[in-house]
């Protein structure tokens, strides 16, 4: 018991701003690489995705087109904002959306992943993203009472 407790008082000192950078990032690299899957070139939408789109990933009340274009730009921006902490509880909220849309229409047998990444982002919803941001350097989200 005394070797875990003393475990435990050093492992409390890592910095909370040091455990939402690893999120930021975790999140951003989980998305961002599954938005370079559905692109060729830039940002140029392949017919592959479209047809996943049309067969596969089809959600209720959104043309598949639409949804290509929403998911694939979405992998995209989010991890973006998520890295460099700017809008960060916008870009998490983001993910968490499509994480939700992802669970309920297309993949539900997939929860474990899909609770996995909600776990890495609901952090960054509720804390922001931390000092190490654009968010605090420019004074748009202020971290209250991050050690």
């Amino acid at each position: 018991m005394k070797y875990y407790s003393q475990a435990a008082e050093v492992l409390e000192r890592i910095p909370t701003d040091f455990l939402l950078l690893g999120a930021r990032f975790g999140a951003a690299a989980i998305f961002f690489l599954s938005g370079r899957t559905k692109v060729d070139g830039f940002l140029h939408i392949t017919d592959a995705t479209y047809s996943l789109f049309e067969t596969e990933y089809t959600v209720p009340l959104l043309p598949p087109h639409i949804s290509a274009y929403l998911s694939t730009y979405g992998e995209h921006l989010f991890p973006i904002l998520l890295v460099l902490g700017l809008f960060t509880r916008v870009g998490a909220l983001g993910l968490l959306g499509m994480t939700a849309v992802v669970e309920i229409f297309v993949y539900p047998e997939a929860w474990p992943t899909h609770l996995s990444w909600a776990a890495i982002l609901l952090p960054l919803i509720a804390r922001g993203g931390g000092r190490w941001t654009l968010d605090a350097l420019f004074g748009i989200d202020r971290p209250r009472g991050i050690s």
